[in-house]
């Protein structure tokens, strides 16, 4: 795995609505920008070798660096697999969506549920949203939303950005009923 730079996003939200956040709203994002291990093979029947070799390797990083980011345990989480122009969204999809990547995550969130994710191809500086859900239960409404990221200079067009997000909280002044509310 070639990684080129990681970021490291904070998001604190002090005030939504015009009112005091009670406890500020913590958001992270860890994103590693690696060389895409596809690039220049053109189209790649098997993508397994690829995935084994950076799957598993991707998560170790990204995991503990989100949680450390986040100063505090995750309530919600999410990830991202943003291609360069000269990959495939597949490729992205291949290392974040197998368990040798997300389960990195799930033990060291106390989590149960599977991570919503985004993934698609653009050019450097592209933006993209990372939702994110609740650790254990995805139908927790709270917890539904999503943090905005760019980053200026990835990817490039043979890289991919893998990045993983959590939140200390569900959203900042939330007050939408349960779902139970309309079964």
């Amino acid at each position: 795995m070639n990684v080129r730079k990681i970021v490291t996003v904070v998001e604190e939200i002090h005030t939504e609505g015009g009112r005091e956040v009670s406890r500020p709203a913590r958001v992270a994002v860890v994103a590693a920008v690696i060389e895409n291990p596809w690039a220049g093979q053109g189209f790649v029947e098997d993508l397994t070798p690829g995935i084994d070799a950076n799957a598993s390797d991707l998560g170790a990083l990204l995991a503990p660096a989100v949680l450390d980011a986040l100063e505090s345990p995750a309530e919600a989480y999410g990830k991202a697999a943003i291609v360069g122009l000269d990959g495939e969204v597949e490729h992205g999809s291949a290392l974040i969506h197998t368990l040798q990547f997300g389960d990195h995550f799930r033990k060291a969130a106390n989590a149960t549920t599977l991570l919503p994710a985004v993934e698609k191809r653009g050019p450097a500086g592209i933006v993209f949203d990372i939702p994110l859900k609740h650790i254990t239960d995805a139908t927790i409404r709270s917890h539904h939303q999503s943090i905005e990221i760019r980053i200026s200079d990835a990817p490039h067009p043979n890289e991919i950005v893998i990045a993983l997000a959590a939140a200390a909280q569900g959203r900042p002044q939330q007050r939408l009923a349960p779902l139970s509310t309309e079964q």
